[in-house]
């Protein structure tokens, strides 16, 4: 794995927006239904809105109806980590991007199948990087 990518809290203030600052470096939370990508449908690639590492594929988002881009697996393996959240008087498992440590969501058991897991991420700790479908078998005029 590569290094964690590490910057002054002036560099990320400098880098990020101040609602992208509050949630990935001081572990806030969008209101429901108002960050951009709860309901976005293109194809392509969620990055990390901090330092551009791959996080989530367009295909394993799907519609939880919680108002937040849901997806069911990360991109690969170790793209985040896990840790323990005890805040609001709950517990629950908070998930940062692994080669920043952005602040990203939580993670959840009440997701489809093939893994079952419900990634709730904050779309503004997010950067989608669109692709368009290409079809193999048409021919350039």
């Amino acid at each position: 794995m590569a290094p964690k990518i590490t910057k002054t809290d002036a560099e990320w203030r400098a880098q990020l927006t101040p609602e992208q600052y509050a949630i990935t470096r001081k572990h806030g939370t969008e209101r429901a239904f108002t960050g951009p990508y709860w309901d976005e449908k293109a194809d392509g690639m969620y990055k990390c809105v901090c330092c551009g590492a791959p996080l989530f594929d367009a295909d394993t988002k799907f519609d939880s109806g919680t108002g937040w881009p849901s997806f069911y697996k990360p991109v690969e393996g170790d793209a985040v980590s896990a840790h323990e959240d005890r805040s609001l008087f709950m517990r629950r498992t908070e998930i940062r991007c692994a080669s920043c440590d952005a602040h990203l969501g939580h993670v959840f058991p009440d997701g489809p199948q093939p893994t079952g897991l419900r990634y709730c991420i904050n779309g503004n700790a997010l950067d989608l990087e669109t692709q368009e479908k290409n079809d193999g078998d048409k021919q350039p005029e």
